[in-house]
């Protein structure tokens, strides 16, 4: 029987995946706060290389999911897989905080260090990404799981904000070898991802742990696969099929089948989604450079770093918006569907452009206010727009994926939906290395495309319509079986019909036999009849 805390109805080991998700993301979010700072002032990159490959990393920390999903799932289980990439996780760490100490080496040494190490933490938080949630929800059974994803969500929010706040405060007040402390503020992240791991081995004896069954993801990609290379050999006198995945159905269910047209349908939806993650993931690129060159303090005695506006924010809006905001637009009788929400988060991504915009144009035109003298109060509205863009989208659009997908492929529009976070940080990586505009010119352009997104998933979305997966999987699987059972008829009536002929040939042969063998034969053709 699975021990419960004292009081509650949730599982002893929830505490250590709970602390262990904590700290992971302390020390990810804590980590990636001082970033894109190393990159300029400690290994003297330009603004340009050091926003490429800020997001060339998250990008590459948002394509591995989809490996650590098919190792957790066909070969290693979750437990398994989070412990081992956790130690790939730690080991990057360390190469990482290894690479900011000047005395190692050279700048060359530094930078391979540092390029090393940040590899290695991509595949190790993007590797366990889709199994700690995961693996947390095995522990509890239906009626309890979503308490369970509240208090995992809360904490990732409570290890971004101290992380955010912490790490710039190690970087920037603590001196080591004659500057910024860089090894020290990669270091406590290190510290923090040992102690994560090592909480979440010592549960190991409470966890209820279930063997990999397969990975559904692959099952899709061979079916999609099939489904392509059997239409390309089709012959020209194969009949049309109304679906190019029913050419599939020689091989695979049309249960099957059936589930990847309700993923695909939601998939080809997502295509506009990264504009949207391309200007979030530039509060720790553009964002961050734009305030280095602004006043820094905060009411002129506190030092708030700018990267821990969102994570506090969403704390607060959170509970606004669901308490407060859609309850008052119910009231007011205001349908406000998914696909709305979206568009104006899209809206709001648009005046986050240009507030951008105007940020970084003040500086050039007036000669006489120096750039630095530029408040950092300036960025709020821009950051206070993205948090509520971001709990708007976020939310709404985990909801929709969970919603739309058949209940055993939501993992694959799980993988899906970070699938858009990757590419979203690859336009921003093409932006910034291949185009070369100014940065004003930059702003402007991302709020030109998130206009043109904002119209063209406005119109896919009228389009769509909503439904219930679970609904018409039984449906279809009902018809199948339906269908099955007249081609099972069929299939008798065409034996009885081969057993009445053969019977009949039997009589013709042996007409010469005697009465006796004609009665027997007539009653073999009476139960055959029957």
């Amino acid at each position: 029987m699975t021990r419960k805390l004292c009081g509650t109805n949730y599982p002893t080991s929830i505490c250590f995946i709970v602390v262990n998700e904590f700290c992971e993301r302390f020390s990810y979010y804590g980590m990636k706060a001082v970033l894109t700072l190393y990159f300029l002032t400690y290994l003297k990159w330009d603004k340009d290389l050091s926003t490429a490959v800020y997001h060339a990393f998250s990008s590459l920390c948002y394509f591995t999911p989809i490996l650590g999903a098919v190792i957790a799932d066909s070969w290693l289980g979750k437990f398994k897989t989070i412990v081992y990439l956790s130690i790939i996780y730690v080991i990057g760490h360390v190469v990482k905080s290894v690479g900011a100490i000047p005395t190692v080496g050279n700048t060359d040494v530094h930078i391979a260090l540092s390029m090393i190490g940040l590899i290695l933490i991509a595949f190790g938080t993007g590797g366990i990404k889709p199994c700690v949630s995961a693996f947390g929800g095995d522990q509890f059974d239906e009626e309890n799981r979503q308490k369970f994803f509240s208090i995992f969500y809360m904490s990732i929010n409570a290890g971004s904000l101290l992380s955010t706040l912490i790490t710039p405060i190690l970087r920037g007040d603590v001196q080591c070898f004659g500057g910024d402390c860089y090894a020290l503020a990669f270091g406590v992240p290190a510290a923090l991802m040992v102690v994560a791991l090592v909480v979440f081995i010592s549960g190991s004896g409470l966890y209820k742990r279930n063997p990999p069954e397969g990975n559904v993801l692959l099952e899709v990609c061979r079916c999609i696969g099939f489904a392509i290379k059997n239409r390309w050999r089709r012959s020209k006198y194969d009949p049309d099929r109304k679906h190019w995945l029913d050419w599939a159905e020689e091989k695979y269910s049309k249960c099957l089948i059936q589930e990847i047209k309700m993923v695909l349908r939601v998939l080809l939806l997502y295509i506009p989604l990264p504009m949207f993650w391309a200007l979030f993931d530039q509060q720790g690129s553009r964002w961050t450079i734009q305030a280095a060159r602004m006043n820094m303090a905060f009411v002129s005695l506190i030092f708030l770093p700018p990267q821990m506006l969102n994570a506090l924010l969403i704390l607060v809006f959170v509970p606004i918006f669901d308490l407060i905001i859609y309850p008052l637009v119910g009231l007011c009788r205001i349908k406000i569907t998914r696909h709305v929400k979206v568009c104006y988060i899209y809206q709001m991504c648009v005046c986050v452009c240009v507030l951008q915009e105007a940020d970084s144009v003040v500086p050039h035109k007036m000669e006489d206010v120096k750039a630095n003298d530029i408040h950092i109060a300036f960025q709020i509205p821009q950051y206070a727009l993205m948090t509520a863009g971001e709990v708007m989208f976020s939310i709404t659009g985990l909801e929709f994926s969970y919603s739309q997908a058949p209940a055993n492929m939501k993992s694959v529009l799980q993988a899906g939906w970070l699938l858009t976070v990757a590419f979203g940080n690859v336009i921003v990586l093409i932006v910034a290395e291949g185009a070369g505009l100014e940065q004003w010119i930059e702003f402007l352009l991302f709020a030109c495309l998130l206009l043109g997104v904002c119209i063209i998933f406005s119109i896919m979305a009228h389009f769509y319509t909503y439904v219930d997966p679970d609904q018409m999987v039984k449906l279809y699987v009902g018809n199948s079986d339906k269908i099955d059972d007249d081609d099972a008829d069929e299939t008798g009536r065409k034996r009885n019909d081969m057993a009445l002929k053969e019977t009949m040939h039997v009589l013709l042969v042996g007409s010469d036999s005697s009465l006796q063998k004609q009665e027997t034969a007539c009653l073999c053709i009476t139960g055959t009849l029957s």
